[in-house]
């Protein structure tokens, strides 16, 4: 079963222009968007040497964590997590049920601009994802199952 959208670069360029404005509206350091295996999709910011491929799967695994917790307490659905530290903060948000955006900021730029702005853009981002799934509703992809060792055959042309 596919989980993400095949995505053509106009669909890209609308996520990274959603996620460039919402940098600068929360003054994020970074944003990613990773499908729920932990795989990037894309990202914007300014993230230095931070290994967002890495990040990304950790990122997803920890909202999966959180989700089994939420099930663990009779709650419906946690639908974001969030880590503090001393110079920089996570905050990870599910988009839709394929997708979530994790945002990279500074610790003490605090959690409330972040969740304010964050909203906003995973649900841009959504729609987007939307429309990419209605151009072709039985396309798309399930990277969980993807041969990173060799991944020709997704890439190969049809």
């Amino acid at each position: 079963m596919a989980t993400l959208p095949q995505l053509i670069e106009e669909d890209i360029r609308r996520v990274d222009e959603a996620l460039a404005e919402f940098i600068h509206q929360a003054d994020a350091i970074g944003a990613l968007v990773i499908d729920k295996g932990g795989f990037l999709i894309t990202h914007q910011g300014d993230t230095g040497e931070v290994d967002l491929t890495t990040l990304g799967a950790l990122a997803s695994g920890a909202f999966m964590a959180s989700q089994t917790i939420a099930g663990l307490v009779n709650e419906k659905n946690f639908n974001s997590t969030y880590q503090q530290g001393e110079k920089f903060s996570l905050y990870i948000l599910e988009i839709d049920e394929n997708c979530l955006l994790a945002i990279i900021f500074a610790s003490q730029a605090g959690l409330g601009v972040v969740k304010y702005y964050s909203a906003a853009v995973a649900k841009r981002i959504a729609e987007q994802l939307a429309v990419a799934q209605a151009r072709n509703p039985e396309g798309g992809y399930d990277l969980s199952v993807l041969n990173l060792a060799d991944p020709q055959e997704l890439f190969r042309k049809k």
